[in-house]
């Protein structure tokens, strides 16, 4: 009942876009990049700035690396078999790469672990900011059906979007110990809390522009397949490699099993790659997280 009362807020807030998109209706394409270039930096400068770097960043951070570049692998062979189109297969790794570590993975380890828990699952959540701040804007970028994008075009995008200027900037200010005056901060905490508030309700404004036949059970199967079921079990393995400590390693199987980022539909949105499947993935993802999050709960316990 817990996680069901953790995961409620999420689905309050996609209700609220998809009946604002069927009622009103709304320029989605602004709203997107509204929250990609004005909104999401403030939270990825506080996300950097607030965090201090320490040594178990090295460790999240292999394994987080570890995980992601296992499973692109994975889901490009996959896409490859499946003579997926450039757009879709990049799509694919969108939704089944990126996880939901942050507002939906940190009060879950709240609820499992306390605070001890949390501190890790703060560090993932920055690790895995990074990683979708690059590598994901990349497979957006690749997958965008406005133009043929080459390796050296999407890698210019990633240099121009503010997101990584606010992250390096955030890093350097909290390296040199840089004070922000609290007046420059509050305004930084308006608008970072505002961020994924406005991400889901864009989700769900998508999700009212779902067309019949848009989306393959197919790719959702693919997508379902890799993000909850694999994922945790590569996590497994990375640990046991790594050698991490029980309750780090727990903590890092169980985020692995979260849904879908809601900020792939963002970005899919604003490159224009198969929003729709991102999208659905991610509602599909988070609607069955339910049932797969308890039970990850329950095995992860019962293995540490």
């Amino acid at each position: 009942m817990d996680v069901i009362l953790i995961v409620l807020p999420a689905f309050i807030i996609f209700a609220i876009g998809y009946l604002g998109e069927k009622k009103i209706g709304f320029d989605r394409k602004s709203i997107s990049t509204a929250s990609l270039y004005l909104m999401y930096p403030f939270l990825a400068f506080r996300t950097f700035y607030s965090n201090e770097v320490t040594l178990d960043y090295l460790y999240i951070l292999l394994f987080c690396a570890s995980l992601m570049l296992i499973l692109i692998l994975l889901v490009n062979i996959i896409a490859y078999f499946q003579a997926q189109p450039r757009a879709k297969s990049s799509a694919l790794v969108l939704s089944s790469v990126f996880m939901n570590s942050g507002n939906y993975g940190v009060p879950i380890i709240l609820f499992a672990y306390g605070e001890a828990g949390v501190d890790y699952a703060i560090i993932m959540m920055v690790v895995q900011s990074l990683l979708m701040n690059t590598v994901g804007l990349y497979y957006a970028a690749k997958g965008s059906s406005n133009a043929d994008h080459t390796l050296k075009e999407s890698l210019v995008t990633i240099a121009r979007m503010p997101i990584n200027h606010a992250v390096v900037l955030g890093l350097l200010v909290q390296t040199f110990h840089v004070n922000v005056p609290a007046f420059i901060m509050e305004a930084v905490n308006l608008v970072a809390e505002a961020t994924i508030p406005t991400i889901m309700l864009v989700l769900g404004m998508q999700l009212a522009s779902l067309s019949k036949g848009a989306v393959q059970w197919k790719d959702i199967t693919t997508i379902f397949t890799v993000r909850m079921i694999v994922s945790p079990i590569i996590a497994v393995g990375i640990t046991l490699l790594l050698g991490l400590n029980p309750m780090l390693a727990s903590i890092l199987i169980l985020l692995a099993s979260m849904p879908t980022a809601a900020n792939t539909t963002m970005y899919s949105l604003q490159f224009n790659t198969e929003p729709q499947l991102v999208s659905y993935s991610t509602l599909v993802t988070t609607l069955a997280s339910m049932v797969t999050v308890p039970l990850m709960l329950w095995l992860v316990g019962a293995v540490s």
